[in-house]
């Protein structure tokens, strides 16, 4: 399951050499469906939980006392595969409908109240072995990370993230069988189970976090090559079908969507601040944090981007392809966890964007 990220469409270092000071290697996780084990890196898969340790619960307050059952969401997931297998161009039929609205249903939990512990979700498992770049704490090989299905953490309203740092050989006992939440307060909180296939990447730093005048510059030389593109536009008819296929990559070619910040799930790099602008995270003990993971709702934009691996370009539908973990965060956007540059085991900050 090999996932290649496209050579870059431009040596912006060529055009802007200061951005070397701000170059950095991340690696994508390319996730996408499939049966991983407990021994395996992982998101949404089976963790190598000791079974003598607690599972993580949410104590935090906020509403959780109804919601989607874990699995009817499972379920709905299943049916809607089913249905566009089965019907390519129509999907479901009318008898999966009603099934759908069902399974999609709200279910209220007696008796919960605002403070009742609730089982987190299993997230992600990394392991050091397997992913080039993750920076563990001393005697730690294993991450693990789980989160709340419920909004309602932090001054975001993001779901509340838990971070374990552990020796994969201190596990002897497993834990089979974790608990559950009776619901959900929302189904793109539950990942669909993925293999990953880590691939290190160059990025360069988020465009507001450069200084004033090299991001003048940058817009202004986006802006020229905006404009050249618009002049070679529609002037050759034989051309048509190249310029279509460039159109849904993106033919003008920009610093943040192209040429900066990976897309996707990654260990690493920089983050997007398009949504709270820039921040910067400091550790309670005085540390700098740096970017530990990033949860994304898609693997690229749009239909075909310079982000899209080789091997999903060839895909009949490429855009059906790019939610593999069926995670979804805010609006479609990204959840970015912070570690200690220190100590990744200290507490953790989380921006959602």
């Amino acid at each position: 399951m090999t996932r290649t990220t496209p050579p870059r469409p431009l040596d912006i270092e060529a055009v802007f050499p200061e951005l070397s000071a701000h170059r950095a290697t991340s690696t994508r996780l390319h996730p996408r469906p499939g049966t991983p084990a407990a021994h395996e890196s992982s998101i949404g898969g089976p963790f190598l939980w000791p079974a003598d340790e607690p599972w993580p619960v949410c104590r935090e307050p906020h509403p959780r006392d109804g919601g989607r059952r874990v699995a009817d969401v499972y379920r709905e997931r299943t049916v809607l595969r089913e249905a566009w297998t089965r019907n390519p161009g129509i999907g479901p039929a009318d008898e999966d409908r009603v099934l759908l609205a069902a399974l999609r249903e709200d279910h209220h939990v007696p008796d919960r109240t605002d403070i009742t512990p609730i089982p987190l979700l299993p997230l992600a498992q990394l392991f050091t072995r397997d992913v080039p770049g993750l920076v563990a704490p001393e005697g730690a090989d294993l991450v693990q990370v789980l989160w709340c299905p419920f909004d309602g953490h932090g001054p975001q309203g993001a779901p509340g993230v838990h971070v374990r740092w552990r020796s994969s050989s201190e596990c002897q006992e497993i834990l089979t069988a974790p608990p559950l939440p009776e619901v959900v307060g929302f189904g793109g909180y539950l990942p669909e189970p993925c293999v990953i296939d880590p691939e290190q990447v160059v990025e360069y730093e988020y465009v507001e976090h450069l200084d004033s005048d090299l991001q003048e510059r940058i817009e202004a030389w986006e802006t020229q090559l905006e404009e050249e593109t618009e002049e070679e536009t529609g002037d050759d008819e034989e051309e048509a079908e190249e310029e279509a296929e460039e159109e849904a990559e993106g033919a003008i070619l920009t610093y943040h969507h192209d040429l900066s910040v990976a897309a996707g799930w990654k260990v690493g790099g920089y983050a997007k601040w398009n949504v709270t602008g820039p921040a910067c995270a400091t550790c309670s003990c005085g540390s700098s944090m740096r970017l530990f993971l990033t949860v994304a709702t898609s693997e690229w934009d749009g239909i075909i981007s310079s982000w899209t691996p080789l091997e999903d370009r060839r895909a009949p539908s490429p855009q059906d392809i790019k939610h593999p973990t069926e995670v979804v965060v805010g609006r479609g956007g990204s959840l970015n966890i912070f570690t200690c540059a220190a100590d990744p085991r200290h507490e953790h900050s989380v921006f959602l964007q």
